[in-house]
């Protein structure tokens, strides 16, 4: 059976996920939620929900797998390589592998977003040269075709 992880009223925090700080050097501060992965044992993705507070940043990086980013509050500056953009709550932004990216929060007010990934075991099998390319539903067995 599948998981519910209810919004908590007027707040962007779930009953039964975790927030685990999200901090590092040069200005990482805010928050992490991971709201379907390996506690729900979804096998193929993973989604986050990030909280930046006013003046935070996420972390510089670069990953072997692509993003889907949902932003749902605040205002950001996203470096995505070597251009950088301002986005809005309502805004949806594609990062390809091995894109430079970082969001920063350039609002009065928590910049939150969803950040889809897919599971790093998928992407470590497919460096181990597995073959995800051709038809995106082969091999999948919730796949109708």
């Amino acid at each position: 059976m599948g998981v519910v992880h209810r919004r908590k009223a007027k707040l962007w925090d779930w009953e039964g996920v975790p927030v685990v700080p999200y901090t590092g050097p040069m200005g990482v501060c805010g928050s992490r939620r991971v709201l379907i992965g390996p506690r729900e044992r979804a096998p193929y993705f993973v989604l986050r929900y990030f909280e930046l507070p006013p003046g935070c940043k996420s972390s510089l990086d670069a990953h072997p797998y692509d993003h889907g980013v949902v932003i749902l509050q605040g205002q950001a500056r996203v470096l995505l390589g070597k251009e950088t953009v301002e986005v809005q709550a309502g805004d949806v932004l594609y990062i390809p592998p091995m894109e430079v990216h970082q969001f920063e929060n350039i609002s009065e007010q928590p910049l939150g977003f969803l950040c889809v990934i897919p599971n790093k075991n998928l992407v470590h099998l497919s460096e181990l040269g597995a073959n995800l390319g051709g038809d995106a539903n082969e091999g999948d067995p919730l796949s109708k075709s």
